[in-house]
């Protein structure tokens, strides 16, 4: 007796979602009485980084936890605000 099975293994699956991506999207709502407590949107993506560049989805550039030169950006604005700060304390000029 034979059984005719098609087998597709992690890897094969793992390559199809990242190749084409896949979206996954979720409201949640508490209200009562018709009172809206909380609301929370889910969202999801799970694909390639190149997949996500394509679509124009590339947050992880400027987040300064996960890049260092948007880290040494942070820093540097940081820095500039503090010497501007001073300028116009010495200036008199109000904010």
């Amino acid at each position: 007796m034979q059984h005719a099975t098609q087998s597709t293994n992690l890897a094969d699956i793992l390559e199809r979602v990242l190749d084409k991506g896949i979206v996954i999207a979720g409201d949640i709502t508490v209200s009562l009485a018709d009172v809206e407590l909380l609301n929370i949107k889910v969202r999801l993506l799970v694909a390639s980084v190149d997949k996500a560049m394509s679509i124009g989805i590339n947050w992880w550039e400027s987040d300064p936890t996960l890049s260092s030169k948007a880290q040494q950006i942070e820093e540097e604005n940081q820095l500039l605000r503090r010497r501007l700060d001073r300028l116009e304390t010495r200036l008199g000029v109000a904010t």
